[in-house]
């Protein structure tokens, strides 16, 4: 039986984050009966989403300017950065309002079962930004998960011979967390009660 053009509308969306196959076909059908109103501008949200954001060169934030809007911003404080592992974890730290400095994406966290090791993140531009003479601190806030910490001690050894602080998220953030996943009080805290690695 050939697919019509509803179940791969269905299929598609099936593979987002938090949507089965059931919820799809619930939106799917509310958007079909709220064509208007809330399919088409979804349409046209999508095609200028998918046309005009990119990742940022510079924090691998994703924006629709370059460098984004944050790397840009000159209000910034520029001798921070804080090292997350996906662009989820950035946007999570933007709406706690509890970080005024600058990013770094690192695209993930090592993970032998995975097969990512450091070759696999951005490491290498995280070290050409702290040898910028202008970082004084990098604060390590990456999931508390194995691979979350271990990643954090990599990272800590590796930066542990520049001349800056290297702090980690504190009280707030539970073992096993995700940062996407955690109200704006509780990083607030988290930022607020940093600590050395």
């Amino acid at each position: 039986m050939q697919k019509t053009e509803v179940d791969i509308l269905i299929e598609q969306l099936a593979k987002l984050p938090a949507l089965g196959p059931r919820s799809a076909r619930r939106a799917v059908l509310y958007l079909l009966k709220k064509k208007e109103t809330h399919m088409m501008p979804l349409i046209r949200a999508l095609t200028e989403v998918a046309e005009k954001v990119h990742p940022c060169p510079l924090c691998g934030n994703m924006d629709t300017t370059e460098p984004c809007s944050i790397c840009s911003d000159p209000k910034r404080d520029r001798s921070q950065i804080c090292v997350v592992q996906d662009v989820s974890d950035l946007w999570a730290l933007e709406r706690s309002h509890a970080f005024n400095g600058l990013y770094h994406v690192l695209g993930g966290v090592l993970s032998a079962l995975d097969g990512i090791g450091p070759d696999e993140l951005n490491i290498h531009g995280l070290i050409g930004k702290v040898q910028n003479k202008e970082v004084k601190e990098v604060i390590i806030a990456l999931p508390a998960t194995v691979d979350g910490q271990t990643t954090a001690h990599y990272l800590a050894e590796i930066l542990e011979k520049e001349d800056i602080i290297i702090s980690g998220l504190s009280h707030g953030v539970p073992v096993g967390g995700e940062l996407d996943y955690l109200d704006d009080g509780t990083l607030q805290t988290a930022f607020k009660t940093r600590r050395g690695l």
